[in-house]
């Protein structure tokens, strides 16, 4: 036997080894999911295949960078540094970048993130002249993601308009549409779709890239949209050496596009796939697998498999009725308290919660207690102010067509351009179907425009030029970063907003921060550049991740279920397990409560040695405590039938709400 191959189960080992034609490898949670696939790798490299023709595909730069760490022990970091493991939107960049002439894309095209997508999306409904107040912007940006997602087009999604919300979305994503082309940016959903329309329509590339990618793996492959599995089935070449990994009762993102029907029906999209399942858990109890077994197996579409503990049995689970959440709250801050005292670490305890706003009372009561505590998903450092101006202004650097960057820093420090020199701009560049900048260019045919705040545009765009031209590749990136930064004084510009020293410090090290990533950039990268700088970044801030900080910190973490997903504690508390909350009414009204139990399942199976369940009798809502009922989850764990009066999500009304607003009326009423 490979030295390899040592120390794996059978189970484990029956993955490694299958290395011919399409496998699917079910790997439950806890169950050595990336050894296995770091393991499988290493074992076709030991076969003699070729490490530059494997290509390993998943959904964060974390998990990409531990797969080529681990990779790294077993190969050596010389034939691990040549596999490419990389997330499906860093893969669709670097492909992209290499064909993009082929599709009619310009070299030098660069990425909206997030943030970026909102401030075009306001930028579309402005041309278009309608208020913000009709529709979110993010709700609007999320049904054009799931379009996407789905393969529609902004005609096609307006062909099937059935009310005036769907065709204000439509309308939107075809301005939207255009402000990108004409800022040559993509979108992450584009990287994904023009990398599809890439592989779909130019043969010669889909072979090219088939023959230079022999052996593909996926991981967490219960994740995939519709355009990463099609972009899978492109990359696939005949020999169909395709190995997916992934648990289908932990696709929990179906709100963002993910499709649970791809691993479920993998047999049926590549015939004859061997399937394995990796059922044996070294993460958590007995205990606290049966809870997570007794929970899954009420859903009726999935992969039939239970996990079994390496462990042993492990302390008993806890189920807990609360009067409200105040008491919840105060209940599980005194258990770790107690608990830290006798031993433990603040880091040990996860608290873990359906909903953004349960955390309220837990982070109320924690700083009562003086308890350190992170809140995972709050906001990103590439939210923040200052560095969205600094990336703003080298964006404009590398790409003076990129109208969302223009337009923010435009008056950031102010230039004396108001909003109506900035309306009559957008006016003319929407009337002439050019870009903002090229407005800016021919202002002298913009009537009524102010010529001195276009001056004032034109001088800073002129000073970023002359950046640009004294370094035209960004290969010093640091100092460009501080050249434009001191070109445009925004030192003096985070001075004035914040003149107490303490915030101005806090501030400007936010600045600083950005040009310690280029820094970083730089030792990685054999040609590094301000494109690709900005390109990565941008990759990067859709990957952000805080739950390390409070192992750093030695602090509890709070948050929501969907944040938990891939990681482990030694003791966890899932609160708020009432019908409403877990499943949630919304999901449990529009058929999604399968979804909501792989919600559950998931939280149970990030305990290690202990669980908590708790749920309130009572919970403020809409000015009032109203009555709860205990979630079917709950219930599940428990095998326990439903008590009497017990009212389900989507059938009546378990969180009260309606009764409350009844209960206001007849008030106001007598009033």
């Amino acid at each position: 036997m490979s030295r390899i191959l040592e120390g794996l189960n059978p189970e484990q080992r029956a993955a490694v080894t299958q290395t011919s034609g399409p496998v699917l490898v079910l790997a439950g949670a806890g169950t050595g999911k990336t050894r296995v696939i770091t393991v499988r790798i290493a074992h076709l490299i030991d076969k003699g295949v070729l490490p530059e023709k494997v290509l390993a595909m998943t959904f964060t730069n974390k998990a990409a960078a531990e797969m080529r760490e681990r990779l790294g022990k077993l190969v050596g970091k010389k034939k691990a540094s040549t596999v490419i493991a990389s997330t499906f939107h860093s893969f669709c960049l670097r492909t992209l970048r290499e064909y993009a002439a082929e599709i009619g894309y310009p070299e030098g095209f660069t990425i909206a993130d997030s943030s970026d997508q909102l401030s075009i999306l306001k930028l579309s409904l402005r041309e278009l002249h309608i208020p913000e107040a009709r529709m979110k912007v993010q709700e609007i940006q999320s049904k054009i993601s799931l379009a996407k997602n789905r393969l529609d087009t902004p005609e096609s999604f307006l062909a099937r308009a059935g009310d005036s919300k769907h065709e204000l979305v439509g309308r939107v994503w075809e301005k939207y549409r255009d402000i990108l082309r004409r800022s040559r940016r993509l979108d992450f959903d584009d990287l994904l779709t023009e990398t599809l329309r890439l592989l779909r329509e130019k043969k010669a590339v889909r072979l090219e890239l088939q023959g230079r990618h022999r052996y593909l793996l996926v991981d967490e492959y219960q994740d995939t949209n519709g355009v990463q599995f099609e972009i899978v089935c492109q990359l696939t070449g005949p020999e169909k050496h395709l190995c997916v990994v992934g648990d289908d009762d932990q696709s929990i993102y179906g709100w963002r596009g993910a499709d649970v029907s791809k691993i479920l029906g993998f047999e049926r999209s590549f015939p004859g796939a061997k399937v394995v399942k990796l059922e044996t858990n070294y993460r958590s109890t007995a205990q606290i697998l049966g809870a997570a077994n007794r929970v899954i197996k009420n859903n009726p579409n999935r992969h039939d498999k239970a996990l079994r503990s390496a462990l042993g049995d492990g302390e008993p689970l806890m189920a807990v009725t609360m009067r409200d959440e105040s008491v919840e709250a105060e209940k599980v801050v005194a258990e770790i308290k107690h608990l830290v005292s006798q031993g433990h670490s603040y880091s040990d305890f996860a608290i873990l919660f359906r909903t953004a706003v349960q955390p309220r009372p837990f982070e109320a009561e924690l700083r009562m207690k003086e308890v350190p505590y992170v809140l995972v998903g709050g906001m990103s450092f590439f939210d923040r102010k200052e560095v969205r101006d600094v990336l703003a202004y080298l964006r404009v650097v590398a790409n003076p067509r990129d109208e969302a960057s223009l337009l923010r820093i435009v008056n950031s420090p102010p230039r004396g351009v108001g909003k109506t020199t900035l309306d009559r701009v957008l006016e003319f560049a929407t009337q002439e179907g050019i870009s903002v900048a090229e407005a800016f260019d021919r202002a002298q045919e913009i009537p009524k425009i102010n010529m001195r705040a276009v001056e004032a545009v034109q001088g800073l765009r002129a000073r970023l030029r002359e950046v640009h031209r004294l370094h035209p590749k960004g290969e010093d990136l640091v100092e460009l970063a501080r050249r434009v930064v001191e070109e445009v004084a925004y030192r003096d510009e985070v001075r004035r907003l914040y003149p107490e020293e303490a915030d101005f410090e806090k501030r400007w090290a936010a600045v600083e921060e950005v040009f310690n990533f280029a820094e970083n950039y730089i030792s990685r990268r054999k040609r590094p550049g301000l494109l690709g700088f900005l390109n990565e970044l941008s990759l990067s801030a859709s990957d952000t991740d805080s739950a390390e900080d409070a192992a750093r910190r030695q602090a509890v973490t709070l948050m929501t279920l969907h944040s938990s997903k891939g990681l482990e504690y030694p003791r966890v508390y899932l609160v708020g397990l009432e019908e409403g909350v877990l499943p949630h009414q919304r999901a449990a009204a529009e058929d999604g409560v399968e979804e909501e139990r792989r919600l559950a399942y998931v939280g149970i199976t990030r305990a290690q040695r202990a669980l908590t369940l708790s749920w309130c009798a009572e919970r403020a809502r809409g000015g009032q405590k109203v009555a709860r009922h205990p979630s079917r989850f709950l219930l599940e764990v428990q095998g326990k039938a439903p008590p009497e009066g017990w009212i389900p999500a989507g059938d009546g009304d378990p969180t009260g709400l309606k009764a409350a607003k009844k209960r206001r009326r007849r008030r106001r009423a007598r009033r």
